[in-house]
């Protein structure tokens, strides 16, 4: 018996980076999953193969998670599709970093729209038909530096910090109908994005981190199979923080 069998899963953002981790975890682990992609299409369409490849059923879809009515209709053909919604993991996520003084308006809005914006629409969609089903495990998200700042992140802060709120009201709207919502929250992480950075740049991080180490898309990704398995059934409004012990 895998933790997740039985369960669909709708991931998003899941083409590249700690999304995909999360849909290969969960695959694994016997979920069925639908995950979405934007900019990506190969990649999207490669993962598809991947996931089917554990033997679950796996469907991709073109979707932007920012756009209200998209969501809401991502969501209809996922249930159409699949049946069910057990779990959505609200990973979509971009980054315009730059000083508060030189930032743009277009760039705060645009951070703030598909970072947190998207997270309204999906979990909105989604809790109709996980309020039939009178079950579900919504997990969002987040960051470390949601909870700290981080100097040239002013938008990426806020729009992380934002999820966070929106998590513990939508667990205490939610709970008396047995949906779950909790967030994660990644400190540094290695990934496509973190890659870039210098040596010097890592070895400050690295500092900062009991662990001595970076983390791996695979540990984020094994903290929502947690959250989004059984395990968890009496875990809601928790920001579970994955981050080597950087910030406490």
């Amino acid at each position: 018996m895998k933790l997740l069998d039985n369960k669909v899963a709708l991931v998003t953002g899941a083409s590249r980076g700690i999304g995909r981790e999360i849909a290969k975890k969960f695959a694994e682990q016997g979920a069925s999953i639908a995950f979405t992609y934007l900019s990506s299409v190969e990649k999207g369409q490669g993962l598809e193969a991947e996931l089917a490849a554990y033997g679950v059923k796996a469907k991709g879809y073109r979707s932007d998670a920012s756009d209200y009515a998209a969501a809401e209709q991502l969501v209809n053909d996922v249930v159409s599709d699949f049946g069910t919604l057990d779990v959505l993991v609200n990973n979509a996520g971009i980054t315009r970093d730059t000083l508060l003084m030189r930032m743009s308006e277009e760039q705060w809005d645009e951070v703030l729209r598909v970072n947190l914006k998207s997270v309204f629409n999906l979990t909105k969609a989604a809790t109709k038909p996980m309020m039939r089903a009178k079950q579900g495990s919504i997990i969002n998200m987040t960051s470390v530096v949601g909870i700290m700042g981080n100097a040239g992140q002013a938008n990426y802060s806020a729009s992380k910090a934002g999820i966070i709120g929106f998590t513990k009201s939508v667990a205490k709207e939610l709970g008396s109908r047995n949906i779950r919502s909790n967030a994660i929250a990644p400190g540094f992480i290695e990934t496509e994005m973190t890659g870039e950075l210098n040596e010097k740049a890592l070895e400050e991080w690295l500092k900062n981190i009991p662990l001595k180490r970076a983390g791996q898309g695979e540990d984020v990704a094994n903290a929502c199979v947690y959250l989004g398995s059984d395990l968890s059934k009496y875990i809601t409004g928790q920001v579970l923080q994955v981050d080597g012990g950087m910030l406490m």
